[in-house]
Parts: structure tokens; C-alpha cells; sequence
């Protein structure tokens, strides 16, 4: 576990800008992008002449992750949003901040684009960041008294229709209440960071990465309720699932389960969170989602 940091008032004013200094950093480089390894390597020689000690492994390579988790103090991902999720279910175990070097296309997690890498670390080891700490929700799937599995989830949990072009049912429970059964081709049940994932693709709203609510969003409605739900915050959500044919249960869009009829899955905050190195002020968010969707940003001034 990375140890308490201090903190000071950082330019924008705010009190939060963390002065912890790291001694051993990781360096997770995605195994399907050549350059990404190489770009490690960089990093690596770079901190090492700094007097810091660095660590360079796969992305993909949780074994690798664990091995070295509980002395690692930082972890730089060189990725996109998917190797952001893997290395925040990873990290969030240790409670280690991360901070994202942006390989991908959208990069709405990561903080840092290639060209500017050195600039950034050496402004995150002089302590000009802030850590923001993101909710991640649980989820646990059961067949009778049987459990199929247990995850932690950055983004999302879906509970969805198979391969076959086939509505399932599913009853959904808040807090031990009946809400509704959905007759659909799945429900999404999102976080306030997945809320610029799949859920905004299926229509959901998009909502500020601090809150710790959970939203639901059905995937094509049949005769059902359509409308996205914000829920309070500590909700618990139980899904049974009923269906002829197999039913999938997808985390992060990078774990898959199959489910049957009478499968239920239950979904609730997580006691773990997503921590994220922050090099910008802390409307970053807002400026990101427009730049990311391809729409004009300007000041006041500027319009």
C-alpha cells in the first residue's frame, strides 16, 4: 500500500496537489502495439537516471501485476481506455494511482499524449498532480447456491443477450424491491466513468466522474421501460435472468460469462476505487468530453 501523502494549494487554488515521492514505478506497455514496448524502454532509462527504480511489464500480464503490485507506488499505462480499466481493476487492490499515456483513439481516461511524456513526469515527480479517485462497482453472478464468479468493474457491468438475435428477460430488483423486468437485448448497468462508454453509445446520460452513483440503461427495449436511471448512491441492483438460450455477462467489455435461465447477477458499489494521476486543472473533464466528441470548446472570450 502506497503511504499517506502530503498535500498543498496547487495554482488553481485547490488544496489537493499530492507531494508523495515515488521510488519504484511500473510501466505497463500494451502487447499489441509495437511502439509501446519500445516507448517503456524510453521511460525506464529515463526514471532509472533519475535515481528511480522502474519496472516494465505487460499490460495483459496480471500474474506479472501481482508480483510486483505490493511494492509498486505508480503504474504508467501505455494503452488506451481498455488498458486503463485492466491496469485500474489491477491497481485498485493496492490502492496505486495510475497515470495513462494515451496510445489508443478516444482516450478519455488517459492523461497524456506520447509527444509530451517527459514534460508530464517530470511535473508529476516535482508533485504538481492531483489524485482523483473514481468509483468501481462489484459484481457477483449466481446459478442456484453456485458461485459462477466474482468481479470489480471500472466502467460497466452488462447482462446481455448471446450470439443469437433474441430478446432476454430480465427482472430487476432495487434494494430488495421490484423495479421492472426488461425485455431487451440487455441492461447496462454503469458507472458515473462508464457513463462516456458503452452507456453514452446506448443513450445514457453522461454524468461527472465523482459522483458514486450507479446508472441503468436497457439495450434496445421491446414493449419496456426505455428511459436510463440514475440511482441513489449505495444502491444494490439484483438481475435474474430469464432466457431460452444463453445469456452473457460482460465486465469492462473484457470478461465474459455465460449465463442461463434463472442466473442472477447482483451489482453494488465496490470498496475498491479507480485512482488517476490528474496533471490538469480539475474542469479537465468537461474540456475532455468535448475535444474526445469532436465538438468545439471555447471560452467565453474565445466565442
Amino acid at each position: 500500500m502506497i503511504s499517506q501523502p502530503l498535500t498543498a494549494k496547487d495554482k488553481h487554488g485547490s488544496s489537493s496537489v499530492n507531494k508523495q515521492t515515488f521510488k519504484y514505478i511500473g510501466l505497463l506497455y500494451h502487447p499489441k502495439i509495437p511502439h509501446s514496448q519500445d516507448l517503456a524502454a524510453e521511460m525506464l532509462e529515463f526514471l532509472e537516471g533519475l535515481g528511480i527504480s522502474a519496472w516494465i511489464g505487460s499490460g495483459w500480464d496480471e500474474a506479472a501485476v501481482a508480483g510486483q503490485a505490493a511494492h509498486l507506488e505508480m503504474l504508467v499505462t501505455l494503452g488506451g481506455d481498455g488498458s486503463m480499466l485492466r491496469a485500474a481493476r489491477m491497481a485498485s487492490r493496492h490502492g496505486i494511482p495510475i497515470l495513462g499515456v494515451n496510445l489508443g483513439r478516444l482516450g478519455f481516461l488517459a492523461e497524456v499524449q506520447p509527444a509530451e511524456w517527459v514534460a508530464r513526469f517530470h511535473q508529476v515527480l516535482t508533485g504538481d498532480y492531483w489524485v482523483e479517485e473514481r468509483m468501481m462497482v462489484h459484481a457477483e453472478c449466481w446459478r442456484e447456491q453456485e458461485t459462477l464468479g466474482k468481479y470489480e468493474a471500472l466502467n460497466d457491468v452488462v447482462v446481455s443477450r448471446g450470439s443469437l438475435a433474441r430478446v432476454v428477460r430480465l427482472s430487476t430488483y432495487i434494494d430488495g424491491g421490484y423495479l421492472t423486468t426488461y425485455v431487451a437485448d440487455g441492461l447496462i448497468l454503469s458507472t458515473a466513468t462508464g457513463s462516456t462508454a458503452y452507456a453514452l453509445a446506448a443513450g445514457g446520460p453522461i454524468v461527472p466522474p465523482e459522483l458514486k452513483n450507479m446508472l441503468l440503461i436497457p439495450l434496445a427495449p421491446h414493449l419496456s421501460l426505455e428511459r436510463a436511471i440514475v440511482l441513489s448512491k449505495g444502491s444494490l441492483v439484483r438481475v435474474k435472468v430469464h432466457t431460452d438460450h444463453t445469456a452473457i455477462l460482460t465486465v469492462d467489455g473484457q470478461t465474459e460469462v455465460e449465463l442461463a435461465d434463472g442466473d442472477w447477477v447482483q451489482v453494488v458499489a465496490s470498496p475498491r476505487v479507480g485512482r488517476f494521476i490528474r496533471l490538469q486543472d480539475r474542469a479537465y473533464f468537461y474540456r475532455t468530453l468535448m475535444q474526445r466528441l469532436g465538438l468545439p470548446f471555447l471560452e467565453p472570450e474565445e466565442a
